[in-house]
This record gives C-alpha cells, sequence and structure tokens, in this order.
C-alpha cells in the first residue's frame, strides 16, 4: 500500500544483520527481525510522521493488517504505533482489530503494548463493551486474549475495578501456563500501589501458582507489609 511504502523503504536501508540473530533470539526465535534497535526505530518513525502524517481513518484496517503480515517484528512495532497516534480518531468498531493483533503473531511483547495502550484506553471509553467482550475473550481459551483482560486495567490506578480483575483471575489460578501466571501476579503488584492490604488479603486467600505470588508480593515484601 502506498502509505506503508516509505517505511518500508526506509527500515530496509538501516537491516542489520548483526543486530536481527540476537533479537530474534531474545523474542525465542518466533519472528525475523530487520535488526533495527529501539532507538533508532524512534528516529525513523519520527522523521516519517513528520513527513507523511496519519493515513485517513478508514483505511486504518488495511494498512495495519498489511504491517502485521509481513514477516519482520519491526513492522508489527510500527503498527503499534501507528495504531497508537490514530486512535482517538476511532470508535468502537476497531476492537475487532484490536482482537486480530492480539491473537495474530501473539507475544508478549505485542500483547502488553496493546493490553494497557489500546484495549485499556478503549475499555475506559467504551465501558459498556467490558462485561460482553472480556468474557469471549476470557472463554476462548486463546492464552493471549486472556492475558490481556488481565492486563487492560494496569495503568487505571484507583479507577481500577478489582472485582472485575479478580473475576479474571480466579478461572485462572491452575493455568500452567507462564504468560498467564505472570500477568496474574504483574497486575496484583501494580494494583498493591493504589490498595496493597486488598492485593495481600486476595492472594491470602487463594491458590495462586508461586510465580503469581512472588509477583503480586515483590513491593510489598520490599516495603515489609507482606504478614
Amino acid at each position: 500500500m502506498q502509505y506503508i511504502k516509505p517505511i518500508i523503504t526506509e527500515y530496509e536501508k538501516h537491516r542489520n544483520a548483526a543486530n536481527a540473530l540476537p533479537m530474534s533470539n531474545y523474542m525465542k526465535n518466533n519472528f525475523a527481525f530487520l535488526g533495527i534497535k529501539s532507538p533508532d526505530r524512534k528516529v525513523i518513525n519520527r522523521a516519517f510522521f513528520k513527513k507523511y502524517g496519519l493515513p485517513e481513518i478508514s483505511n486504518l484496517t488495511a494498512i495495519i493488517k498489511k504491517l502485521w503480515q509481513l514477516p519482520e517484528r519491526e513492522y508489527q512495532y510500527f503498527a503499534m504505533e501507528l495504531m497508537k497516534r490514530c486512535f482517538k480518531k476511532t470508535d468502537d468498531n476497531i476492537i475487532d482489530l484490536l482482537e486480530y493483533m492480539i491473537i495474530n503473531k501473539s507475544w508478549w511483547d505485542s500483547i502488553d503494548l496493546i493490553a494497557t495502550h489500546l484495549v485499556g484506553v478503549f475499555f475506559q471509553k467504551y465501558n459498556n463493551l467490558v462485561p460482553g467482550k472480556t468474557t469471549e475473550w476470557m472463554n476462548s481459551g486463546n492464552i493471549w486474549l486472556q492475558r490481556t483482560c488481565i492486563l487492560f486495567q494496569l495503568k487505571y490506578k484507583k479507577e481500577t475495578d478489582f472485582n472485575l480483575l479478580t473475576e479474571f483471575i480466579i478461572p485462572l489460578t491452575n493455568s500452567k501456563e507462564f504468560f498467564i501466571q505472570k500477568a496474574i501476579g504483574w497486575a496484583l503488584r501494580e494494583y498493591s500501589k493504589t490498595n496493597p492490604q486488598m492485593v495481600l488479603e486476595f492472594v491470602k486467600k487463594h491458590n495462586l501458582a508461586p510465580l503469581s505470588v512472588r509477583e503480586a508480593l515483590r513491593i510489598l515484601k520490599k516495603n515489609d507489609l507482606s504478614k
């Protein structure tokens, strides 16, 4: 597509095989990389958006999906940056595209950004869609959709619906999936900054995986509040 041709051209100019291999190894070889590190990508992206601006919102879904289909991981990173910049102009139909981004080429690096910076913002704006969509995601059996449910409130602080968070956590307490156990601990640890006592009581009451407990209580133990 015409809009993304310049970024593809620019990224290709900066292809670095020496960087690409360790970057791919870091992601357990799930993705190929061009080898463009984050600081360099930020410079390239900034210049791109300054010159070309943002696309028509009507073309956003097609552009994001095209970027998502490209083999190198940097293009998915660019897609997420583009989505963040366009997000205020989207409507509630964008949830379908967010779901596409979650379940395709899924790994922690994309899911965590999508969950906290996109889905979290979306659900604050369209709170009425939370019950139906999160129920669908939790029942899907897809660990990345479930991880998104656990993490989307990560930046909500005092606005966190802790009862809702525990509704996501409790059915997954027996999960053997590392990324679910880690997300549970992360979400609880983050909320412990707001309400340490509530998190402590929840951890004591429920039989969480050791990893989840360790992550959940990290700040409380540091502050000697975990007893």
